[in-house]
């Protein structure tokens, strides 16, 4: 990794843009798109995430980004403020400002720490189990940047480990490597995490993400008041986040499906713990082929919630996700005793929220199922918004009443 080099905002490179171009950086986006560069010889011939300022192409100077000149993304503002030094203190302060909101929204320290742009920390994700930090890199800059951060992590928050979730497809789009590994501390097996009153637990280092998704608390929290009284079927559960819960708030029984044995194991774990293990059943299997069995042995249940990963892992697969969300309602539905309550769900920012409903919605009607629509959300607030990147409202949930 290349130590970043902490300079005055004087001594930076400059990076000039296109003349016309400077509109949307005023207007407040972060980022700055290659074709909106003047990529001279000296751009071209900057290293992936050099700290740069940014200049429009009369020579004003608007902002302190990280550059890299192979990225379709080639700048990520950091400061608005040309004369930013971007060093410890710097990262300090943008760490303690997403530590004081998410101390405000109250579900520290179980939550997502660092939200990427929206937090003024762009290509990076930091999520907080207990006093183990998730942290994943995602850009050039950032990458740069992470002997500068670990400190500051540690300063701040005192971590027993840190682990560096280096693995995302994002890190090949910026010419970085793949990794995990342990920056700080150590890990001794799976990591509890309380979560609405209820105690999971997350396997960090080899588990799906961050180890734990806190952007559904509360959809899992809405869908755990419907579910008193009823049978529970979870697919695509991972670690049982749904169902456990269900369980927890008076369901009769639940059965979590997932592909994933070591998911599963997680949540048999918390259910014993929690003294939940007799109401509980596990099914490793692919989430379609499990639905159609159901199906044909005439199972119903009171609640199904489908969550499945991103079906649209880029804009050209839209087509063929929408058609498996359809898909994946019509099954599901076919499931949902009258009355009962189907919860569906898309995490990929590619997939636009009106579109995932009318694929739902043409799911149901295929079923044969009318219902009524009780609740559209997202992720929770420690998953906030960049004004400026309405895709970064990436996760969609439908939660539906069916007749």
């Amino acid at each position: 990794m290349t130590e970043p080099t902490v300079a005055s905002p004087l001594s930076l490179p400059v990076v000039h843009l296109l003349p016309g171009h400077a509109r949307r950086v005023r207007q407040g986006h972060p980022w700055v798109f290659s074709n909106e560069i003047a990529m001279d010889g000296g751009a071209k011939g900057l290293e992936p995430g050099t700290l740069v300022v940014i200049r429009d192409a009369g020579e004003e100077a608007l902002a302190v980004a990280t550059f890299n000149p192979h990225s379709l993304i080639a700048a990520r503002i950091l400061d608005r403020d040309p004369r930013a030094v971007i060093d410890e203190a710097w990262l300090a302060g943008r760490l303690a400002r997403a530590v004081a909101l998410r101390a405000r929204l109250g579900n520290a320290p179980f939550d997502r720490l660092v939200h990427g742009e929206a937090d003024g920390l762009p290509g990076l994700i930091v999520d907080r189990l207990g006093d183990v930090l998730a942290v994943q890199v995602n850009t050039a800059g950032m990458e740069r940047l992470t002997p500068l951060l670990i400190p500051v992590l540690v300063e701040a928050l005192a971590p027993s480990a840190i682990v560096l979730l280096n693995d995302t497809p994002a890190r090949a789009l910026e010419g970085l490597p793949q990794e995990t590994r342990l920056a700080h501390g150590a890990v001794d097996g799976a990591v509890p995490v309380t979560e609405n009153g209820f105690t999971y637990y997350a396997d960090v280092l080899e588990g799906q993400k961050t180890g734990w998704f806190f952007d559904q608390r509360a959809n899992r929290a809405f869908v755990a008041g419907l579910a008193a009284g009823e049978t529970v079927l979870d697919v695509c559960t991972y670690a049982g986040g749904f169902g456990l819960l269900a369980l927890a708030r008076g369901a009769r029984s639940a059965l979590l499906v997932d592909r994933a044995a070591a998911g599963l194991e997680l949540a048999r774990r918390a259910a014993a713990g929690a003294g939940l293990d007799a109401g509980l059943t596990t099914e490793t299997g692919e989430a379609f082929a499990v639905l159609e069995r159901l199906a044909r042995e005439g199972r119903r249940f009171g609640v199904v919630v489908c969550d499945p990963p991103a079906f649209a892992k880029s804009r050209k697969d839209q087509g063929a996700a929408a058609k498996g969300y359809r898909k994946m309602a019509r099954l599901a539905a076919g499931l949902v005793k009258p009355g009962g309550f189907l919860f569906t769900a898309s995490c990929s920012h590619h997939m636009p929220a009106d579109r995932f409903f009318e694929e739902t919605a043409h799911g149901l009607g295929q079923a044969g199922r009318s219902g009524r629509l009780l609740r559209a959300a997202g992720a929770g607030p420690d998953h906030p918004i960049h004004p400026a990147l309405p895709e970064s409202a990436y996760l969609k949930t439908l939660t539906w009443v069916l007749d």
